[in-house]
């Protein structure tokens, strides 16, 4: 001790200041190099060597999941080759305007939708809606202007206009249920009422389909219309508790018309089967439709992974899988949940509650942060009845990225993440809502670390050479 202190004493000002420059040239250049590697490889490099070279001499271990199964390159493969572009496709769960989203907007004062979803709603009614033979009756001529209408009253005293002139206008029944009714009990009279006449209609249509274009162009009309109205009778019974009759309404549509899968009614009838915690089924779903040929969905992804999670996750500890390694039950289970996340990675933050949620838009983008609202705003209860699905999703779901090459120039399992996903869902989210940015990354804790140490280390060097005297006080005190 006496020695360091006789040492210390006779250090002079200029020794402080140039330790404090080496110092702070050092954490510099650890600093740069810290950022060059996560720029360029998407991590830490200090936390990379710690996770793989320091822990295991440690005594941790790290147990990373096993090369992808075959199935994968073969899905990597043929999305490859169909890559999509960043297409927006309805939302299968899309809410009641009058009775779900108006009804936020009384409580709130925020309005949900966008512009842009809504006008694509309206485009998408013109198109299921309407066709060329409309003239020929005059309140299909009605409706046809309603549904161009921007103003909600508008809309709504065309369709009473159009059941003056007839009384078994579907399409009228449809927008009063859609817009009018302000609770699910109403919604649900006025679709009963559109079924009525819808069935009616389409039937006159299948007799005389074949006797020209114009008839077969009203027959496909009058289709959509009969299975747009039996599909949210099924919602309005799955909402008013009425599971099982949704179930049965769901399946007897998809038996009805399979030629509509692109309606994906598959994913209404997903969530309402893991409501009845039927979870052989929803194996048996999946089966049919969690399919390389068919494009998937956060829906598809995310329950098949809550499905390999459930049979692992009441048993599972990160402690005790660190000291023993991974079961193949596990390992099935953190690859499907890396399979999830690389599909859509906005998923987890809002199943872990890291995120709020907003009421999901009409309208959704693959892999986007809509379609990551959509799913966690109806899966969510799913996840938190399952004991310890979330515990297993919070352990694993990060170690996705480190899986994926950065940047994105291809993907692991899927085709690399498309790079226009943000523009869609700023225009598909409203203002109030965080619109969750991938693959923007956080900076990892070293990055920010080496930032202070760097930043402080040159203070220090400032101050010594402005107040050498007392800086050199300071440090032997």
């Amino acid at each position: 001790l006496l020695t360091v202190t006789v040492f210390l004493s006779t250090l002079t000002p200029k020794f402080y200041f140039a330790l404090t420059v080496t110092s702070s040239f050092i954490s510099g250049l650890i600093f740069v190099f810290e950022w060059w590697h996560f720029r360029k490889y998407g991590t830490s490099f200090i936390e990379q060597v710690s996770v793989s070279h320091l822990r295991p001499l440690i005594g941790g271990a790290e147990n990373s999941p096993p090369a992808p199964a075959a199935f994968s390159a073969g899905e990597n493969e043929t999305s490859r080759q169909n890559m999509p572009e960043c297409k927006v496709w309805r939302n299968p769960l899309n809410l009641f305007r009058g009775a779900e989203y108006s009804r936020y907007m009384w409580v709130t004062g925020k309005e949900p939708l966008t512009y842009y979803d809504m006008n694509l709603s309206a485009q998408d009614h013109q198109t299921f809606f309407t066709c060329d033979t409309d003239a020929l009756r005059p309140s299909d001529t009605v409706m046809q202007k309603a549904w161009r209408e921007r103003n909600p009253q508008a809309r709504i005293k065309a369709a009473y206009q159009a059941l003056e002139l007839n009384n078994d206008c579907a399409t009228a029944y449809v927008l009063l249920a859609e817009e009018e009714a302000t609770t699910i009990v109403d919604a649900e009279k006025y679709f009963k009422q559109a079924l009525k006449a819808g069935e009616m209609i389409y039937r006159k249509s299948q007799n005389c389909h074949s006797q020209s274009p114009q008839h077969e162009a009203q027959l496909r009309r009058d289709t959509n219309v009969l299975v747009y109205v039996k599909r949210r009778l099924a919602m309005c019974a799955r909402k008013l508790g009425r599971i099982r009759e949704a179930v049965k309404m769901m399946r007897d549509l998809m038996k009805e018309f399979p030629l509509l899968s692109m309606l994906n009614i598959h994913e209404n009838l997903l969530e309402a089967l893991l409501e009845l915690q039927a979870y052989a089924d929803v194996q048996a779903v999946l089966a049919k439709y969690d399919d390389i040929s068919l494009p998937k969905s956060a829906a598809i992804c995310y329950t098949a992974a809550l499905l390999k999670a459930r049979a692992v996750s009441e048993r599972f500890s990160p402690e005790t899988a660190s000291k023993r390694g991974l079961s193949t039950a596990e390992i099935n289970a953190v690859e499907a949940i890396h399979r999830a996340v690389e599909f859509n990675p906005h998923v987890p933050k809002y199943l872990l509650e890291m995120k709020s949620l907003v009421l999901p838009p009409e309208h959704i983008l693959k892999r986007g942060d809509s379609e990551a609202v959509a799913y966690a705003f109806f899966h969510l209860q799913h996840w938190k009845r399952i004991e310890g699905a979330l515990n297993l999703l919070h352990c694993t779901w990060e170690g996705t990225f480190r899986m994926i090459p950065y940047p994105l120039e291809k993907g692991h399992l899927f085709y690399p993440y498309p790079s226009c996903t943000e523009t869609a869902d700023r225009e598909l989210l409203p203002t109030f809502h965080e619109v969750s940015v991938y693959p923007q990354k956080e900076l990892p804790f070293f990055i920010h670390f080496t930032a202070g140490l760097c930043s402080f280390s040159a203070m220090l060097a400032l101050l010594t050479h402005q107040f050498p005297e007392l800086m050199v006080i300071f440090t032997k005190a």
